[in-house]
């Protein structure tokens, strides 16, 4: 019963029916199923063949978003079930925002929900943050990633002083720094100093293992 389960709630997933994985994770908690083994063994390997498709050109940015929406409803069911001691496995803790000055939210918060679903501690800070933002959640959440977004080339530049602020605060060891948004390249995050560049949410994901696997 409990693999059917997992098939079902996967397959709404890379559907995007967030009706159905609204449904199926209440079902699924009705039925005492592990929560934990629902988000990992249903809802995970869904979004991680959503990501497949993304690459393959199979599917489209809407297609994304809409599949991680959908993922983020049924975890909002499935996470608050969650034992007391029981707490799924994190590779890295995320701050991830949207630079000073950028209002843009659609890609950041789609690298948050891809980052979410494949283990890492996402804490997402929002749009128009500056780089004492920045610094001040990466110290609150003990971060290891920081994701700054940039949408303008006229905001490029924060993404440079968040750097450069974390190295001020003694930060940068601790800490890699990854950058992305449209008018971002590999040759301004080598530019900056930034630990990696993410060109869409799936290439994030990536990107974030490597840096989780880094030493300091």
């Amino acid at each position: 019963m409990s693999e059917e389960m997992y098939k079902k709630l996967a397959q709404a997933v890379i559907d995007g029916e967030a009706d159905d994985a609204e449904a199926l994770a209440r079902q699924a908690l009705d039925q005492g199923l592990d929560p934990l083994a629902c988000i990992t063994n249903g809802l995970t390997k869904g979004i991680q063949q959503v990501g497949e498709l993304f690459a393959s050109g199979e599917y489209y940015l809407p297609e994304l978003i809409i599949s991680a929406d959908t993922m983020k409803v049924a975890m909002d069911i499935l996470e608050p079930a969650l034992a007391g001691g029981q707490e799924r496995e994190v590779v890295g803790r995320v701050v991830i925002g949207t630079v000073e000055g950028d209002l843009h939210e659609i890609g950041k918060t789609l690298v948050g929900t891809m980052l979410s679903a494949n283990g890492f501690q996402v804490t997402d800070i929002g749009v128009d943050k500056t780089a004492a933002e920045f610094i001040e959640a990466v110290k609150e959440n003990n971060a290891t990633i920081v994701g700054a977004s940039a949408l303008l080339t006229t905001t490029m530049l924060q993404q440079k002083k968040i750097i450069e602020a974390l190295d001020e605060a003694g930060l940068k060891n601790q800490v890699k720094v990854m950058v992305g948004g449209a008018p971002v390249t590999q040759s301004y995050a080598d530019q900056i100093g930034a630990d990696g560049y993410a060109e869409d949410a799936i290439s994030a994901v990536d990107i974030a293992y490597r840096l989780a696997d880094a030493p300091a």
